[in-house]
């Protein structure tokens, strides 16, 4: 079974836990995390994009000059793609970007996730992250002190005075243990858990 250090938060190890195999140390699958990425990033988009085709454009019913005589091509109507001001041939209009992934294929891309930050040694267990007062001076020696420029913070449930404390870090961002994410992971690469979150993720992950 893995095991992993837990410091306190002067980086002094306090302990020493197990992690279980099938979270932290599950086989990488590539795929699966570039899945998850594609899922989370397309249920993002907005998908409000719009343009107005010759139907729906102002005008129309009169033609813009006369069939014959003027040494142009005829046209039939100003709404027309290639008349100025007309409609938008093909152009985009709203939909929904979002596609479904099987609950066990993200199970499998989250553990995936939490196995890279681990065997490549860029997660940490901390038995507590509960600062005295709301000081993103404060939290910034924390991070300091466990040498970390950017990272993601997964705690275990509401810890206001952490979440104001880091809220202005432009590279730093605290998750609580049910939203940690295949995305935010990756995207920081430094991961950073509470033992209490550790616990609460292999409640849910582990088989």
């Amino acid at each position: 079974m893995a095991k992993i250090a837990v410091f306190d938060m002067n980086r002094e190890q306090v302990s020493e836990r197990e992690l279980a195999d099938e979270v932290f140390s599950a086989d990488v699958k590539g795929y699966l995390l570039h899945d998850m990425v594609r899922y989370q990033l397309a249920a993002r988009r907005q998908g409000t994009a719009k343009t107005k085709s010759r139907g729906e454009v102002r005008g129309g019913g009169k033609k813009p000059f006369r069939q014959k005589g003027t040494g142009n091509a005829r046209q039939g109507t100003p709404t027309s793609p290639i008349q100025v001001g007309g409609g938008v041939a093909f152009g985009p209009s709203p939909r929904d970007y979002s596609f479904k992934l099987n609950r066990k294929v993200k199970q499998s891309a989250l553990r995936s996730a939490l196995s890279v930050r681990y065997k490549d040694e860029c997660m940490t267990v901390v038995n507590a992250l509960d600062l005295e007062q709301i000081s993103t001076k404060g939290f910034v020696a924390v991070l300091d002190r466990f040498e970390l420029k950017k990272a993601l913070i997964v705690v275990d449930g509401e810890n206001t005075k952490l979440e104001l404390s880091a809220r202005n870090l432009p590279f730093v961002k605290v998750l609580r243990a049910e939203g940690v994410n295949v995305y935010d992971i990756l995207k920081y690469p430094n991961l950073v858990m509470t033992e209490a979150a550790v616990d609460q993720i292999e409640g849910v992950l582990a088989k």
